[in-house]
């Protein structure tokens, strides 16, 4: 044998030994006959499951996944993580919109009884004891009848649909995977990734004639009087799909090996064309990865929506900046390589999940630079003239994966990819994960060059279709096939969240060589390249290993007249603002500024200011506009400036607000963010009057080891300097109240979700003339039956208070606000529409009572109930204590119109100390509104699930 052959002769024998023993095994089988009725929203199935022992154990029990079973209550772990991630929709749904599976029995081949039970903790997976141990090798004959009652596709996209339209995903009865000497045990938490068992499948499935029955298994239609028969087959299954359509809007293209069915979307395409994409793409994924093992796949919109391609594409065609081919591909694109995998490739996964992401988005980068090598993140935009000047329209289309992974690197969220996907948030499980696995594999591919990550790829996919692999079987594939040591490959880059970064800190050169020092500036030891650039062309390259500590080299210079780290971004480095040198003499190595309008990514070769447009509003400086200077691109950084001067129209002054922050990141400390900055306002705080605040402060945010984990602890120091300008319009204003300077320290700690939230605050305060301490507590409970019900207690008392006015007193309904912290819009106002507007704070009561003030101390309770939708009842209750007088009860109740949560309510009192106010004259006056404009604050109504 030659002794190149040599070097292949272990993996032959490897192969063939996975071969054999796979042959020894016979697979599950699955015989169903199966009655949909898209009227009743129900399917009745009766099948015969033949399970084969293929493990080396005596077993006397098998776990079933039973998925379709996790939207029966409102408890299971599916509606426990909508909860988490404030996805508000599945439990407040009517009981009839929820799934489940019911009638389940289930005999031997004799048609005795098989007992059975649901796990406590989790309902969507069954427990069967068998009648009789099976031994290795062995089988036994299941006879199971059941009737599932699919849920609403509002959900998660999947079960009934608008005019009888059914999605069935993860919905019949079929055995979990058997790993490590046990079933897995995995729960529906939303994320496509059952672990069953591999089967092969015979179904006959029965509809009303006018419904059409499209699936991934190969089919044959028979027709009876009413009802269409499909028969159904697939062999060696891991899992399959069941669309049910009256008008069937699917449509079918097919190369000589596979069938795609279809019902993407698209614009303004022809089936002709379409068919010439698809085969395409079909073509360059059967070439990168290997040919599919089944007959037919099928491409559905629904599975596009669950997992769509997060970025410009998702506008409005109208709006869009790529044309409708581009859009369709990478469309097409994602949800043909997830299902390809996901239905072929033997995984766990959710365990191994990150191996399925880095296939596909690897794939998908491939395919960008084969087929649209010149396209940029911001498509057609980036022709644009006037936007020539931004980052973000110049970008390379690929590059954005990088961004998006470092948006949440920058936030200090990111996990290790190598995670469960179970324990990711959502923004790492859909976006920022996904990316990083493929720019990974991009990166190892960069580093060992050869198509060695590619023969890899394909070699790994042909086991998979033999047996049941782990991810130590791709492991060993990589590391066999690579001529170096790629440790750090799994150790760094899959299994931590350490950070790269590394910098010059010396350079010198001669005519004909350049000697530099690289500085690993986090001590994540992995290879990175270093270029030589003589104005844009690359003349050098060279990739250095094992930099632990300052190290020096020196190369060949070819004339560069730059040296740049990591140039092509193939390291997934944390900072790239200091990778390069200048070599031309005279030029400053310090990076130019930019000026750029509005918002851009961040360009690491200058220093960016962005300016922006700007318009605020309080009642005593109008409509205000501005503009805004600032360094804040998307990407966080560890120092930020923001300077906004604008013009106050009422009285026609400057007025504004700036502030300084540093940020420090801690990775590796449940203090995970510490923030120090310094800030100021100076706005009017009555027609005649400015105020002038300066805040110096410290906060340090901390969170729980388990990311997912929705409990927020913070603590806040700082000292507020209020300077105030003397007023004849603001009642409360006099000379001991002008300026002051009081000492905050804060902590909270809260906890929020969809069912329920708590918070705990504390305040303490300090100055010359007072001293005050405060608690605040919060609970919230959204019940079964979607009552919901608000509690909250406030407690304060002084500890000092030599003042004589009311200005720094405890307030029941509207606090003066001393510390100007609250967004009133006319915080001197004591009559009028302005007057009536609620922060709920301190006291918390909604009616305004003759003496609202407490200069001693004050608790009061507040609480709400809903009576129907977002229609509340609410009580205000407490007492209060003022000097030289005795204790005081409080109180005041009516009714709430809570449309948006902490963002857009409405109060109506009905009664309080003041007797019945729904009778007064004024009513109008009485009624309170609580209304946020803040645009930064409303966002957080739409970020919060994915953070």
């Amino acid at each position: 044998m030659k002794k190149k052959s040599l070097k292949y002769f272990p993996r032959i024998l490897f192969c063939l030994a996975l071969l054999v023993s796979t042959s020894q095994y016979a697979q599950h089988h699955s015989k169903l006959v199966v009655d949909i009725k898209p009227e009743e929203k129900t399917v009745h199935v009766q099948q015969e499951l033949t399970f084969y022992n293929q493990t080396h154990k005596i077993l006397t029990t098998v776990v079933l996944n039973d998925w379709n079973n996790a939207y029966s209550s409102k408890t299971t772990p599916l509606a426990k993580r909508f909860s988490d991630e404030f996805v508000r929709s599945f439990h407040v749904a009517r009981d009839e919109e929820r799934g489940s599976t019911n009638n389940v029995s289930i005999q031997d081949a004799n048609g005795k009884k098989v007992e059975w039970e649901r796990m406590f903790e989790q309902p969507d997976l069954i427990l069967v004891s068998l009648p009789e141990a099976v031994h290795p090798n062995q089988k036994i004959i299941l006879k199971l009848n059941y009737s599932i009652k699919l849920p609403s596709d509002r959900f998660t996209n999947y079960g009934y649909g608008e005019n009888g339209k059914m999605y069935l995903k993860n919905w019949f009865l079929t055995p979990a995977r058997f790993e490590d000497g046990n079933f897995l045990k995995y729960s529906n938490n939303n994320l496509d990734d059952i672990a069953n068992a591999v089967s092969d499948f015979d179904l006959t499935v029965k509809v009303p004639q006018q419904f059409a029955v499209i699936s991934d298994l190969s089919s044959v239609k028979n027709n009876e009087n009413t009802n269409s028969i499909y028969q159904l087959s697939g062999k060696n299954r891991i899992d399959f799909s069941i669309y049910v359509e009256q008008n069937d809007n699917f449509h079918s293209f097919r190369k000589s090996d596979i069938e795609v069915v279809t019902n993407l979307k698209s614009n303004n395409l022809d089936d002709v064309r379409k068919a010439l994409l698809i085969s395409q793409m079909m073509d360059f994924v059967k070439e990168n990865i290997g040919p599919y093992p089944h007959k037919k796949l099928v491409i559905s919109q629904a599975d596009y929506e669950r997992n769509p391609f997060y970025g410009l594409n998702q506008l409005p065609s109208f709006l869009s900046p790529f044309q409708d081919d581009f859009l369709f591909e990478i469309k097409f694109m994602k949800t043909y390589l997830n299902n390809y995998l996901k239905t072929s490739l033997r995984l766990d996964p959710r365990k191994d999940n990150w191996i399925y992401d880095g296939m596909q988005m690897y794939l998908m980068m491939r395919y960008i630079d084969e087929f649209y090598p010149e396209s940029k993140m911001m498509g057609s935009i980036s022709k644009f003239r006037i936007l020539r000047n931004y980052n973000l329209t110049n970008l390379p289309f690929n590059n954005q994966y990088s961004y998006f992974y470092m948006l949440m690197a920058r936030k200090n969220l990111d996990q290790p990819i190598g995670d469960p996907k179970n324990t990711f948030i959502k923004f790492n499980e859909q976006i920022a994960g996904k990316y990083r696995a493929g720019l990974s594999f991009k990166y190892l591919d960069h580093y060992l060059q050869n198509d060695i990550v590619d023969k890899s790829l394909k070699e790994f996919y042909q086991i998979n279709l033999q047996k049941q692999t782990t991810r130590e079987d791709f492991e060993q594939i990589l590391r066999t096939n690579s001529p170096k040591d790629i440790d750090w490959f799994f150790n760094t880059i899959i299994d931590s969240r350490e950070i790269v970064d590394y910098k010059f800190s010396d350079i010198s050169k001669t005519q004909d060589s350049v000697t530099f020092t690289i500085k690993n500036r986090t001590n994540t030891t992995v290879p990175i390249p270093v270029y030589g650039l003589k104005g844009k062309e690359i003349v050098f390259k060279e990739w250095y290993e094992n930099i632990s500590t300052d190290s020096t080299f020196t190369v060949e210079r070819k004339e560069a007249d730059k040296i740049v780290i990591n140039y092509k971004n193939e390291v997934p480095e944390f900072n790239l603002r200091n990778n390069w040198k200048s070599m031309k003499p005279f030029f400053p190595n310090n990076r130019p500024f930019k000026f750029v309008f509005m918002k851009d990514l961040e360009d690491p070769y200058y220093n960016q200011i962005l300016y922006v447009p700007t318009a605020t509003y309080n009642l005593y400086d109008g409509i205000s506009p501005g503009i805004r200077f600032h360094n804040k691109t998307i990407l966080d950084k560890p120092f930020i400036f923001d300077i906004n001067p604008a013009y106050s129209a009422n009285t026609q002054s400057l007025i504004g607000s700036f502030s300084l922050a540093i940020n420090q990141f801690n990775r590796k400390s449940e203090a995970f963010n510490n923030r120090y900055s310094i800030s100021g306002n100076y706005f009017h705080y009555a027609p005649d009057a400015t105020y002038l605040k300066i805040n110096p402060t410290a906060v340090f945010r901390f969170r729980e080891k388990d990311f997912r984990d929705n409990r927020k602890r913070g603590l806040l120091i700082r000292q507020v300097m209020v300077n105030r300008q003397e007023s004849n319009y603001d009642l409360s204003f006099d000379e001991n109240n002008q300026n002051y300077s009081v000492f905050n320290a804060k902590y909270s700690d809260n906890k929020t979700e969809i069912t329920k939230h708590f918070n705990l605050s504390t305040d303490l305060q300090l100055s010359s003339k007072f001293g005050k301490s405060s608690v605040e507590l919060g609970y919230r409970k959204l019940f079964n039956d979607n009552r919901q019900i608000n509690i909250r207690f406030f407690a304060g008392a002084f500890l000092y208070n030599t003042t004589d006015s009311d200005f720094f007193s405890f307030a029941l309904d509207r606090p003066t606000d001393y510390l100007f912290d609250y967004n009133y819009y006319g915080r001197s106002e004591t009559s009028g529409l302005f007057s009536q507007q609620l922060i709920i704070a301190e006291g918390g009561f909604k009616s305004k009572l003759v003496n609202p003030y407490a200069n001693q101390w004050m608790a009061t309770t507040n609480a709400s109930f809903n009576i129907w939708n977002w229609v509340e009842i609410y009580g205000d209750a407490g007492f209060m204590k003022n000097k030289n007088q005795g204790e005081q009860f409080v109180y005041d109740s009516g009714v709430r119109l809570n449309l948006v949560t902490d963002y857009f309510e409405l109060y109506f009192p009905v009664y309080s100390n003041n007797g019945w106010e729904i009778a007064d004259n004024n009513y109008q006056e009485k009624i309170r509104f609580i209304v946020t404009l803040s645009p930064s604050v409303l966002v957080n109504l739409f970020t919060r699930k994915w953070f």
